[in-house]
C-alpha cells in the first residue's frame, strides 16, 4: 500500500495519527523479532506527553506514637521529622523529547545492552525548536554511542528536515541541505583505519509512493533490513484504513 497522509484531511479526522504509529512500531519490532538472530530482540517504546505525579500517601493502619513502649510491649517508630525545602533558585524549561515512537534493539548476552534503533518521527519532534534540540541531541547521543540509527519521517504538518539539523550538529564540514518534507535515513557509525565516519543512506518519501527498505546496523557486520512497506501495509490493514 503507498503511504497515505495521516496528518491531514481527510484521514487525519479519520483516524488517529498517535493510534497508526504506535501500531507501526509494534509491527516493526515485530518483523525485527523474525530477522534478528539469537541473542537479540527489538522491543517498540511509545511515549506521548510528559506527565510526573509525585504523591506521599499514609498506609492504612499506620501507627503513630511517640518513643517509648506500648501497652504490648512492643516498641514503635517515632513519628518522623517534617521537612520543606526551600524554594528553587532557578526554574527553567528543559530541552526533553514530548514524545518518542520508536523501537530499540538490545543484546541481551551481557545484559539488555542498546544496539540499534529506529525513530519515528511524530509532530511534536518538529514543531518547536526546543523539541527539535531534544530529538537531535538523542539521535547524537545514539550515534556517538556507535549505535546505528534509522529515522523515518511521514509528518506532513511539519515543514521541518530533521536530518538537516542533525547533520549541521554532526559534520565538521558543510553539507548541502537536503531538500526533501519526507524521508527515511539509515545511520551507520563506523571506524576507518582508525577514523571515525558516519555513513548515510537516504531515501525521499512521497505521499502515494511505496515505502523503501533501510538497513539498520547493528554490532559487528551484521545488518538487517528494516521493512517499511510491509510493516506499513499490516498497520493500515489491522487499523482497517483503505487506500
Amino acid at each position: 500500500m503507498a503511504l497515505q497522509d495521516h496528518f491531514r484531511p481527510p484521514l487525519s479526522i479519520r483516524r488517529h495519527w498517535h493510534a497508526f504509529q504506535s501500531a507501526w512500531a509494534t509491527y516493526l519490532a515485530s518483523d525485527l523479532n523474525r530477522r534478528l538472530p539469537e541473542g537479540y530482540f527489538a522491543e517498540p517504546n511509545v511515549q506521548f506527553g510528559i506527565e510526573i505525579d509525585v504523591a506521599t500517601f499514609e498506609e492504612a493502619g499506620t501507627i503513630r506514637a511517640s518513643r517509648g513502649d506500648d501497652r504490648t510491649g512492643l516498641r514503635l517508630a517515632a513519628s518522623p521529622v517534617v521537612w520543606t525545602a526551600s524554594n528553587p533558585t532557578l526554574t527553567i524549561p528543559p530541552s526533553i523529547v514530548t514524545e518518542t515512537v520508536e523501537i530499540l534493539v538490545y543484546n541481551r548476552e551481557a545484559g539488555p545492552t542498546l544496539a540499534g534503533a529506529i525513530e519515528l518521527v511524530s509532530p511534536a519532534n518538529k514543531d518547536r525548536s526546543s523539541h527539535r534540540n531534544a530529538f537531535i541531541s538523542k539521535c547524537e547521543t545514539y550515534l556517538q554511542q556507535g549505535i546505528g540509527l534509522v529515522v523515518v519521517d511521514v509528518v506532513t504538518d511539519r515543514r521541518v528536515n530533521l536530518h538537516d539539523e542533525l547533520m549541521a550538529r554532526l559534520a565538521s564540514l558543510a553539507v548541502a541541505p537536503w531538500d526533501t518534507e519526507l524521508y527515511g535515513v539509515a545511520y551507520r557509525p563506523v571506524v576507518r583505519e582508525g577514523q571515525t565516519s558516519l555513513d548515510i543512506w537516504q531515501e525521499t518519501l512521497a505521499i502515494g509512493r511505496a515505502l523503501p527498505a533501510m538497513p539498520l546496523r547493528l554490532p559487528g557486520s551484521l545488518s538487517l533490513p528494516v521493512d517499511l512497506e510491509t510493516t506499513y501495509d499490516r498497520t493500515c490493514q489491522e487499523q482497517r484504513i483503505s487506500a
